[in-house]
């Protein structure tokens, strides 16, 4: 009975008795742990790699591997450090001629790891393949030049100037492949519609596969000048060129048109300056309705209504 009520003493609670017994456990513990880790054991660990390549003159296409699980074996300290997330120095994989490698098997890997894993003995590679995609860096500078979308420019107003891309090139760093397939001139969208004013924007040159492409510079700017159309009615002196000798009747005069032009240059339209032009050269025996040409039309201008003339011989 006194064997029990001794064990039941040192049980008892009592802060004194409960702070040895936590710190016996404690030490054992830590005894148990450092016992264990000096021991060997066969496991699966997942190790950062990198690859060695020229990076100057070879850029990657898609994200390479960034890790590979291989097992293992080795002493439970070198384990643990790997498995505890403690930073290691990643497995580096030679690559001589980068763009010609396309996959890495993975059973070839303990060949690259074996003197860079000298704490363990590489049992197998869980990996089956690792996939590269590398090409060569290529340079190419470009022409730039603008799309002009259907509708940019709104109903009732016209374009008056070239459409101007400052700077007029653009230089790019990229996989070769896709540096072949660009156009040139590289052809720059607009998104804007109904556009009604002058337009000076800043935009950027994009591609598909951007984020693989080093542009200079990213943005341009595109300006153009736009005005409002303006419609005038008036009538024009007809002149016959060309004409053969066996015409025998050509309906003369003036003749009513109609067009719309932009109001810069309808402030200082004068008709005078217009003519209406029928060229009879091929014009065969018979009778025919021909519709003149206007020469002298301001530049940007549109004709919408301009009489045909009957022609007969």
């Amino acid at each position: 009975m006194s064997f029990f009520n001794s064990i039941f003493n040192i049980l008892r609670f009592n802060k004194s008795n409960w702070k040895a017994v936590v710190l016996c456990l404690f030490t054992a513990t830590v005894i148990w742990f450092f016992n264990s880790l000096n021991k060997n054991y066969t496991t699966t660990i997942g190790f950062p790699v990198s690859f060695d390549y020229d990076r100057e003159n070879f850029v990657t296409i898609r994200p390479l591997p960034l890790s590979v699980r291989i097992n293992v074996t080795g002493i439970g300290w070198n384990l643990f450090r790997r498995s505890a997330g403690v930073r290691v120095p990643a497995l580096v994989i030679p690559l001589e001629n980068p763009a010609e490698v396309k996959k890495i098997v993975g059973s070839t890997l303990p060949a690259f790891f074996a003197n860079q894993l000298a704490d363990f003995q590489i049992n197998f590679v869980i990996t089956d393949t690792l996939h590269i995609a590398i090409e060569p860096k290529m340079t190419r500078k470009l022409g730039l030049s603008v799309e002009v979308p259907s509708g940019f420019i709104r109903k009732g107003y016209v374009l008056v100037s070239d459409l101007r891309v400052e700077p007029d090139s653009i230089s790019l760093e990229g996989p070769q492949t896709l540096m072949q397939g660009l156009p040139d001139p590289v052809k720059l969208q607009l998104s804007q519609r109904d556009i009604d004013e002058n337009f000076n924007e800043t935009i950027d040159v994009r591609f598909l596969n951007d984020e693989l492409i080093k542009r200079a510079p990213s943005a341009v700017t595109v300006a153009f000048e736009v005005e409002e159309l303006v419609e005038v009615n008036d009538s024009v002196a007809l002149e016959v060129i060309n004409a053969p000798k066996e015409v025998r009747e050509v309906q003369l005069g003036k003749i009513p048109f109609k067009m719309t032009m932009p109001a810069s240059a309808a402030e200082f339209f004068e008709s005078d300056s217009l003519k209406a032009v029928i060229d009879l050269t091929d014009f065969k025996k018979g009778e025919a309705k021909v519709l003149p040409r206007l020469v002298g039309t301001p530049p940007n201008a549109q004709t919408i209504v301009l009489d045909s003339i009957l022609i007969k011989f």
